[in-house]
């Protein structure tokens, strides 16, 4: 649920490439990717984009809070192309984030199965039994006196993945409205998270491609 959705206007759209078949934008904190139900939460990162480029469809999603790097396809079989390689996992992603306390370890993984918390929707949890197999990995690139600066790379792509692995090892991403507890949460303006890099093959011309945007935290 959404209350007084306030989306920034500026920068209003940053495109990083853009060719016939593909689009590259890099999404600011707090603006939807798709828009909502309610007519106040219409303005949306592909409505931005279909005002420039009428034909563009979403291939992948960031949360509303979390800034970076999102693909778009400029035509029906460039998106076709383009979500079977997410499908497939053939991309290759990789995030920042900022966490609460100082992790043990420099490097390591999180194995831990999600499924949507239904009652507390969209929130999601770990779930053993039902829950769909998600793997993160994490590596530390700078220690802070209260937070540790870490590189994530999602193998899966499920919902609030990178918020729920970080929490389950209590090291909760500041600024997160949803997980963090009063400490974290007030540790920083916004979720302190961003789609910092993003590989993929062009949909027609099949050369890998990598695309980087550096985070504002």
């Amino acid at each position: 649920m959404l209350v007084n959705y306030n989306p920034p206007m500026s920068p209003y759209l940053t495109i990083l490439f853009q060719d016939d078949d593909l689009l590259i934008v890099n999404k600011p904190s707090e603006l939807l990717t798709v828009p909502g139900k309610d007519p106040k939460h219409a303005d949306s990162l592909i409505n931005r984009v279909n005002r420039v480029f009428p034909t563009a469809k979403i291939v992948h999603r960031l949360d509303m809070a979390t800034s970076g790097i999102l693909c778009l396809a400029m035509n029906k079989a460039a998106h076709r192309h383009l979500s079977m390689q997410f499908q497939e996992r053939e991309t290759a992603k990789r995030y920042i984030a900022r966490v609460y306390g100082q992790l043990e370890t420099e490097t390591g993984s999180v194995d831990l199965p999600l499924i949507c918390d239904w009652p507390n929707r969209p929130k999601q949890m770990v779930d053993h039994d039902n829950g769909k197999p998600s793997l993160t990995h994490f590596k530390v690139l700078e220690r802070e006196v209260q937070a540790t600066r870490v590189e994530l790379t999602p193998i899966t792509g499920r919902s609030h993945q990178l918020r729920v692995h970080m929490l389950s090892l209590g090291h909760p991403i500041l600024g997160d409205r949803l997980y963090a507890h009063k400490d974290a949460l007030a540790a920083a303006p916004r979720l302190q998270l961003h789609a910092q890099m993003l590989q993929l093959k062009h949909p027609v011309t099949e050369q890998v491609l990598t695309f980087e945007a550096e985070s504002e935290f």
